[in-house]
């Protein structure tokens, strides 16, 4: 396994704030600063970063946000169920709180702003975020999630670069993603990816840190056990079915 220097790297048991435990991996930025992941569930994540909170999909049935302190920034990858909750978001909203959405999101919600596939937004002083595309190519599936509809992003925080990649397959796009430093990739067929699938969009884009996420019943096991013959991507698999 290679080293990452610009990364520090452990994995503890940690509290968001109130009686919910949250896994949490810690990372020292290319600047020097802290930034924390919290592992909620599914698609739902948590990035803390110099005191600021950046929410990702969050939804009511992965955890109660009522008890969660408030986001400075929230993103939605599109507008499935398990992906957009306006509960969570409300709960969620301060004065002030950003939000980032596709169009047909914001339609439904009414609230935010929309980035489309490609645009590129400095969201505040620290964070740079770029949409990609998300889209399912098998055909039969396209109907779960069009080319064009949905978005990844592609976030900088304080030089770090992480790719959340949303409900997608692992389309050609993925090879022009480069530096990546952590990735977040879905595998559950017929939505996402198959094992097979992210395997071919991890050696794409070639993260130092893998994180497999929207995974429901897919078995991680095989994921990390394939990247370990042929790569030297760090593959961490946390709770998030």
């Amino acid at each position: 396994m290679r080293t990452i220097s610009i990364l520090l790297l452990f994995c503890v048991k940690s509290l968001i704030m109130d009686a919910q435990t949250f896994e949490k991996d810690d990372f020292k930025t290319k600047e020097g600063k802290d930034l924390s992941i919290y592992f909620i569930k599914h698609s739902s994540l948590v990035l803390k970063y110099d005191g600021k909170l950046i929410y990702v999909d969050p939804v009511s049935m992965f955890a109660d946000f009522n008890n969660q302190p408030k986001a400075d920034v929230i993103l939605i990858t599109h507008e499935h169920a398990d992906h957009y909750d306006p509960k969570a978001i409300e709960a969620l909203k301060k004065k002030g709180t950003l939000i980032i959405l596709n169009d047909s999101t914001q339609t439904k919600l009414g609230d935010g702003k929309v980035v489309k596939n490609g645009d590129e937004l400095q969201v505040t002083s620290y964070l740079h975020l770029k949409a990609v595309p998300a889209y399912n190519t098998t055909p039969g599936r396209e109907i779960y999630h069009p080319k064009g509809r949905d978005n990844g992003y592609i976030l900088n925080i304080g030089g770090t670069i992480i790719y959340i990649a949303g409900d997608t397959e692992d389309i050609p796009e993925m090879s022009a993603l480069k530096n990546i430093d952590i990735a977040f990739l879905p595998v559950n067929q017929p939505y996402t990816m198959t094992v097979d699938q992210a395997v071919h969009a991890a050696q794409m884009i070639n993260p130092k840190v893998l994180y497999p996420y929207h995974y429901s019943d897919t078995k991680m096991e095989e994921l990390k056990s394939k990247l370990e013959n042929s790569s030297e991507i760090d593959v961490r698999i946390k709770n998030m079915q």
